[in-house]
């Protein structure tokens, strides 16, 4: 007997929970100036009850090579990253972006 997804109740080789949560979220990115003159790439808007904020956190780091946290529901990358990020994001699938 197949496993049921336990938010929309259909077998989970056919679930499209993640998808719809990814295309309903209102994603902001944008880039603010920490001491001593370091960029900082602010990733806001992302509903953390239904993404892994530290899975996504981890990829983004991968794509743009280089470090971060995540911090109250944000993502915080070191460096100007907006292209990268948006980037990234979409081809992760995420399409409401707003830099």
């Amino acid at each position: 007997m197949p496993e049921i997804c336990p938010n929309c109740g259909l077998p989970l080789e056919i679930c499209a929970c993640e998808n719809i949560a990814r295309e309903q979220q209102d994603i902001r990115i944008n880039t603010t100036k920490r001491r001593y003159g370091k960029m900082v790439t602010i990733i806001s808007g992302i509903d953390p009850s239904d993404i892994d904020l530290d899975d996504l956190a981890r990829f983004l780091k991968n794509k743009c090579a280089a470090g971060g946290t995540v911090k109250d529901g944000i993502i915080e990358l070191q460096g100007d990253h907006k292209k990268k990020s948006t980037a990234a994001l979409k081809e992760k699938g995420y399409t409401n972006i707003k830099e």
